[in-house]
């Protein structure tokens, strides 16, 4: 679910701090009881560290999130991000990571430095405070010390799943134009830019014309 930004939100994010000070305003828009949840968002920046995408990727448990990597970059790809974040919450309070937390940053710094859409931060984030994999020297470690199975079969099998997911997009995106629906509501629940919708939407006329 993509996350709607102020413009004050929609900005440069120049360090951890940064990031969390919008994750924070994100998770306290959320009810009370929604917070008791592990949330799981994939920030996508440009070149110069500009917000493209907030993606509410995944909500779990009191205690765990599962973060698919077929989720994270058809959204990246989708925005031409340059590069990544994760943040998620701990409703319990406590930001050391777990080891479903570290396994998840492998894999994702592991794709990402593959298709050349590197994870540059993994935050923890509370009500409170957060938790960044960088500053504490972990993602750098996880990035040396990484084993993670990028065998071109595994590989091929993730980018054919994040096409699929594009063209389910796409589809769901022309379906949505026809029923006339707006620019903004499309690019709303699709993750979409508008000047991507617009383009479709201009497809459908010169095929509906011919």
């Amino acid at each position: 679910m993509k996350v709607r930004l102020s413009k004050d939100q929609q900005t440069k994010v120049l360090n951890s701090a940064d990031v969390f000070k919008i994750m924070q305003q994100v998770l306290l828009r959320e009810r009370k009881i929604s917070r008791n949840k592990e949330h799981s968002w994939i920030v996508c920046l440009d070149n110069v560290n500009k917000i493209l995408l907030i993606e509410l990727i995944a909500i779990g448990t009191v205690n765990k999130s599962i973060v698919e990597p077929m989720d994270v970059f058809s959204f990246a790809l989708q925005k031409r991000a340059v590069k990544i974040i994760l943040v998620h919450n701990h409703p319990s309070g406590e930001l050391e990571p777990s080891k479903l937390d570290l396994d998840v940053t492998d894999k994702l710094q592991a794709i990402g430095s593959f298709i050349n859409v590197p994870l540059t931060d993994h935050l923890i984030i509370t009500e409170k405070s957060y938790f960044s994999f960088v500053d504490r020297g972990i993602l750098e470690k996880i990035k040396n010390e990484s084993h993670y199975d990028l065998t071109f079969d595994k590989t091929q099998k993730l980018i054919s799943g994040i096409k699929k997911l594009e063209k389910r997009t796409i589809e769901i995106v022309r379906k949505m134009i026809a029923d006339k629906q707006s620019v903004e509501t499309i690019s709303k629940y699709t993750g979409l830019s508008k000047k991507q919708v617009k383009g479709l939407a201009d497809q459908h006329k010169n095929n509906s014309r011919t």
